[in-house]
């Protein structure tokens, strides 16, 4: 069985906007949370408000698979409308060394 594979999105989020983003965030994370492959996800919040990033996403997926049958349903296009409005740099990668 392959390892599971880490989803890291950072999010651009003016600073005045989180409690919105959060909210839309764990829309989306109920809604993924309910699907085949989901293994967990945390949200991360900046303590400086001038980094870039303020919102970073780690999540775990059973497989690649997964993740692109879960991101690309209409109940995953209606659960993240909320996120539309920010800017998300998402990558999935493979642990390489513990």
């Amino acid at each position: 069985m392959p390892e599971p594979l880490t989803l890291i999105n950072a999010f651009e989020v003016p600073p005045d906007e989180a409690p919105q983003f959060i909210a839309a965030w764990e829309t989306t994370r109920d809604y993924l949370s309910s699907l085949p492959g989901y293994i967990d996800t945390s949200l991360h919040q900046a303590i400086n408000p001038d980094t870039g990033f303020q919102f970073v996403n780690i999540a775990q997926w059973r497989s690649t698979e997964d993740f692109a049958a879960a991101t690309q349903s209409q109940g995953f296009r209606s659960a993240a409308a909320g996120l539309a409005g920010y800017q998300a740099h998402p990558g999935l990668y493979r642990l390489v060394r513990d």
